[in-house]
């Protein structure tokens, strides 16, 4: 914002002198008529009126009701490592009890649902997708998991203990990339800035907010994750998790990793991109992953130390729309 200047204006001081002698009334006891003293007495009220509102509306845009503050970023602490899949490209994952995890997995060919053991990494019950579907998000609702694909805009009901494929459905989203629920309804993502709401039942989007950061959309929304009445996404390509408010599609805060893909690159491992975000709402426990990543990591978050501005989150977390 550009700094205001102000310009004083100097009045001259008058040379001439007052006439000693003064027969008439002076000038001011001539202007001070009753009339025009209860014009003055209205000038005054209405300056006075003007200059209370003033004070009073400074004071409470200083009130924390009316302060914006900027979304809070937040750092993680590793609290546990577990096993996983190296050839398995996350596209969906979601946690359930009794340390078991539902993932979905992409590539032609290579698509599948799985039931997964936590401690092992290894699948207790697979589904293999036909060929010609790339597996993309992942989420369980009561008893059915809900799964979109990649380009197209089929997705999948199966059995969450079996994994048979119990129904097929058409969403409106414009492709699907990410699924979480908050038990109610669905939340959806297609690669894009906006954030979809769903009737589970009919499909049928009845919300959406594009998420803008600072004026400039979040584009390429990927996995999503419901936790404590938000929705949490991987931005692909980038090593940020943004927080979403499912109220107006603000966002709340960024969590940023990219020391677990330090951590991967330098033991020597072949990875993707981070991909993948498990709620257990039962432990308070936080599950992240990637594509093609050989470990599962249980984190912890808080408010990072170090200062991060508005153009530093830009480059590390906001990347141009990307189009198929």
């Amino acid at each position: 914002m550009a700094a205001g200047s102000l310009r004083r204006r100097q009045s001259k001081r008058s040379n001439s002198k007052p006439s000693v002698a003064m027969t008439s009334r002076p000038s001011y006891q001539r202007f001070l008529t009753p009339r025009n003293t209860a014009l003055l007495v209205s000038i005054s009220l209405i300056f006075f009126l003007v200059l209370v509102s003033g004070i009073s509306l400074n004071v409470l845009r200083r009130s924390p009701k009316y302060e914006v503050q900027s979304p809070i970023v937040y750092s993680i602490e590793v609290v546990n490592e577990f096993p996983h899949d190296p050839t398995a490209f996350i596209q969906g994952l979601a946690y359930v009890e009794n340390d078991t995890l539902f993932e979905s997995t992409g590539l032609y060919g290579q698509s599948s649902v799985r039931k997964v053991s936590l401690s092992t990494g290894k699948a207790e019950v697979f589904h293999k997708m036909d060929d010609s579907y790339f597996g993309e998000g992942l989420t369980l609702l009561g008893e059915r998991l809900f799964q979109v694909t990649w380009l197209k805009k089929t997705g999948f009901i199966y059995d969450r203990d079996n994994l048979s494929k119990v129904k097929e459905f058409t969403h409106q989203m414009t492709d699907g990339w990410g699924l979480a629920t908050d038990g109610k309804v669905l939340y959806g993502s297609d690669g894009t800035s906006t954030l979809y709401q769903i009737d589970p039942e009919t499909f049928i989007v009845t919300n959406k907010w594009v998420v803008r950061y600072q004026g400039d959309e979040v584009h390429n929304l990927n996995e999503l994750e419901f936790i404590n009445g938000e929705v949490w996404a991987n931005v692909w390509m980038t090593d940020c998790i943004v927080r979403i408010s499912i109220r107006d599609g603000s966002v709340l805060g960024w969590v940023l990793l990219p020391s677990l893909r330090r951590k991967l690159l330098g033991e020597g491992k072949q990875i993707d991109v981070l991909n993948g975000i498990a709620w257990d709402s039962g432990k308070n426990r936080l599950f992240v992953t990637g594509k093609l990543w050989p470990k599962l990591f249980e984190i912890k978050v808080q408010p990072s130390k170090e200062h991060y501005d508005d153009e530093k989150i830009k480059q590390l977390c906001l990347r141009e729309a990307v189009t198929f």
